[in-house]
């Protein structure tokens, strides 16, 4: 089999507050293949989000390895670690993270015109994203004059739009209905099938079979691994 992706070795997460120690990740193991669509699950407290934050290099681990696309990124400075996270790799919030003053063209623009493309080459970026959402009868809106479901649309749109190595989400469901959450659920599985990487945090069992592979934290381990019920 091809080199991993995405490679942890090791990793351990330790908070330390007031001389108390919580390791909220313990000796996790984890590769992610090109192509695939991976969930993590688990109770609350179980260190999902804290393995999120260190895959998408938002947090750094206090032990082990993290190899993506072949480079040593573990502890990389913040501003190696920022620039690695505006190419490599593309965010799905629960919350969604649109700015409200922005509209719907703007902020799925925002994270290209940080990286320094040229105005006609992030125009085109956006548009192909939005298309791909189906949201381009948007573009001009601003986000509090769409629902909850057009808006994680949207933010998918902006992950997409840098063409990163890996598409990391975050409970995208969390904060939507049953219908908006399935919505989203099948977009994701487009993506997939349209060759994304994903590697998916969420709370609801149904969805997480959802994914290609599905893997269960507890107490900051993996205890399980599973293939999902959806293949590319």
């Amino acid at each position: 089999m091809s080199k991993p992706l995405l490679h942890l070795k090791s990793i351990k997460k330790v908070f330390t507050t007031e001389e108390v120690e919580t390791h909220a990740l313990a000796d996790v193991h984890l590769d992610i293949h090109e192509g695939e669509f991976v969930s993590i699950s688990g109770p609350s407290g179980c260190g999902k989000s804290t393995l999120l934050a260190i895959l998408g290099l938002l947090d750094a681990p206090s032990g082990g390895e993290y190899w993506l696309n072949g480079k040593q990124v573990a502890q990389l400075t913040l501003a190696q670690r920022a620039r690695i996270r505006n190419r490599e790799i593309g965010f799905i919030f629960q919350n969604f993270n649109l700015i409200g003053d922005l509209t719907v063209f703007e902020n799925v623009e925002l994270p290209l015109v940080y990286r320094g493309l040229p105005a006609g080459e992030r125009r085109q970026r956006v548009l192909d994203s939005l298309e791909l959402v189906g949201m381009s009868h948007r573009a001009g809106h601003l986000p509090s004059q769409l629902s909850g479901g057009q808006q994680q649309r949207v933010a998918v749109a902006r992950a997409v739009g840098g063409r990163p190595s890996i598409l990391l989400a975050d409970e995208p469901t969390g904060n939507l209905d049953s219908t908006n959450g399935d919505a989203v659920m099948d977009l994701l599985k487009d993506l997939h099938r349209r060759g994304s990487t994903i590697c998916m945090v969420t709370h609801d069992t149904r969805f997480a079979r959802h994914a290609q592979r599905s893997i269960q934290l507890f107490d900051g381990r993996v205890v399980e691994e599973a293939a999902g019920e959806h293949t590319a």
